[in-house]
């Protein structure tokens, strides 16, 4: 019985990267831009992808504000619980409140926006193929 000629071999790879263009995309490849305009299943998921970083986010900063806020009832019958005695109000829950309460929620605030920002960036990146 005569042996089965192989099948030939071939070699794949990519176009070098000294033919490329610079801070372009290897030719012959459709950018990821236009896989978005054209709403394919591979543009979507990277549409899909941004939306969950920054759903993510969003999440995180929600979460660190509401434990920012959910506590401070605490924090301020924490004197109650310690000496049996209710906290009086006064000018200290002012500066509780206006003191040390709104720069925090200002640093959550911050950082939500950088990182917005830096995914946003992040998937332009992506996109454009840097």
């Amino acid at each position: 019985m005569p042996a089965a000629p192989r099948p030939r071999r071939e070699t794949v790879t990519g176009v070098p990267r000294a033919a490329r263009k610079p801070g372009g995309r290897a030719p012959g490849h459709a950018p990821a831009r236009s896989e978005i305009s054209e709403q394919t299943p591979l543009g979507a998921t990277y549409v899909r992808s941004l939306m969950r970083s920054q759903l993510r986010t969003a999440l995180l900063g929600l979460g660190a504000l509401a434990l920012l806020v959910g506590t401070l009832p605490l924090l301020l019958q924490l004197p109650r619980v310690l000496t049996g005695t209710p906290l009086a109000p006064g000018p200290h829950l002012w500066v509780v409140l206006g003191v040390v309460v709104y720069p925090v929620m200002w640093l959550i605030a911050r950082w939500y926006v950088r990182r917005a920002e830096r995914n946003e960036r992040d998937f332009r990146g992506l996109v454009e193929g840097r």
